[in-house]
């Protein structure tokens, strides 16, 4: 395996390789044409005791030692096997994408570095909804199970891999803006501190030139309403992530709230998204959002201008069984 995927595999950074190659010997059996490094299993086995080790706390150094001296059994050579570097502080993740499983270990060895590294290079090569979906969210669902499971311990593997995220998705340079699109407002409800799922909301719409106003965590509820009146958005999104904080009589007030100008009022789609909220809410022009990749898709309807430049942009009907009656006549905003 080349260093990039035996870096990913393990969850580490290349440079980090490099550097145990360096100053403790622990490099690769192979170079192809005396250049490229090629680790065969034999090698990456002494890697995973080395990352074991020092997981639990023991010195580089003396890690190197007993990884070298250990005569580890090789490991199966696809990229896809089950490795366990960390024993039982391995997270739980079951099948998933190798830069998963690598994200993972590096989270568990609080490697903030590797972490940064790992999440670049997955966001540069399959992209911001692939990612959250198939590398980020699994671990992050990993990590709070285990930290369900461990009482307080794990808890700092959460903070540090999640700031990470956040600071990986305020990375990602936004497309420029359209500027015949009305924007969309994303908030936490009230209580609600997670705000990662709209963080990468955001991220998303911003990659599609989308505008966005995002207020980010536990919004209070009037400093919600008076935002929706004053930005006018084509559609608010409200991100629940517990049943404690889900309000389904703030959902109803928001899906309410006319603004615009006196004898052209408009109404903001308004959009549930987490898995706080209860089924059974229901409200005027109001529908759940199920996932990044479809919800980019139900929102990017909502506010993509019609055909006719001169026609108002069509307002979303009622979810199925609220039993409103038919949608109002939109109008820009104040």
């Amino acid at each position: 395996m080349s260093t990039g995927a035996v870096a990913r595999r393990l969850g580490v950074s290349p440079t980090t390789l490099r550097s145990w190659e360096r100053r403790y010997a622990i490099g690769p059996a192979l170079r192809e044409d005396g250049r490229h490094r090629r680790w065969t299993p034999a090698d990456i086995a002494r890697l995973e005791e080395m990352c074991r080790l020092t997981a639990r706390g023991v010195p580089p150094s003396e890690a190197a030692r007993a990884a070298l001296g250990a005569a580890p059994a090789p490991l199966p050579a696809t990229p896809g096997a089950r490795v366990t570097p960390g024993g039982p502080g391995t997270l739980p993740l079951g099948e998933v994408r190798p830069e998963a499983r690598g994200l993972a270990r590096a989270a568990v060895r609080l490697d903030a570095q590797a972490v940064a590294d790992l999440l670049e290079a997955a966001l540069a090569e399959f992209g911001l909804v692939t990612t959250w979906e198939e590398v980020i969210t699994p671990t992050l669902h990993a990590v709070g199970r285990k930290w369900a499971s461990a009482g307080e311990r794990y808890v700092e593997v959460e903070h540090l891999l999640s700031w990470h995220v956040s600071a990986a998705l305020h990375r990602i340079r936004p497309a420029p803006r359209r500027p015949d699109v009305a924007p969309v407002l994303l908030a936490c409800v009230p209580g609600e501190l997670h705000s990662l799922p709209i963080e990468a909301l955001a991220a998303a719409l911003g990659e599609r030139g989308l505008p966005v106003r995002m207020f980010g965590a536990a919004l209070p509820a009037e400093a919600l309403r008076d935002a929706v009146r004053r930005t006018g958005p084509r559609a608010a999104v409200l991100w629940s992530q517990s049943r404690t904080t889900a309000d389904g009589a703030l959902a109803r007030s928001v899906a309410g709230i006319e603004w615009g100008l006196r004898g052209a009022r408009g109404h903001s789609a308004l959009l549930l998204a987490g898995p706080g909220w209860d089924p059974r809410t229901r409200a005027p022009r109001t529908e759940r959002l199920f996932g990044l990749r479809s919800g980019l898709e139900v929102i990017s309807a909502l506010v993509s201008p019609p055909a006719d430049p001169t026609a108002p942009p069509p307002v979303p009907g009622p979810a199925p069984g609220t039993g409103a009656g038919p949608p109002e006549p939109a109008a820009c905003g104040s």
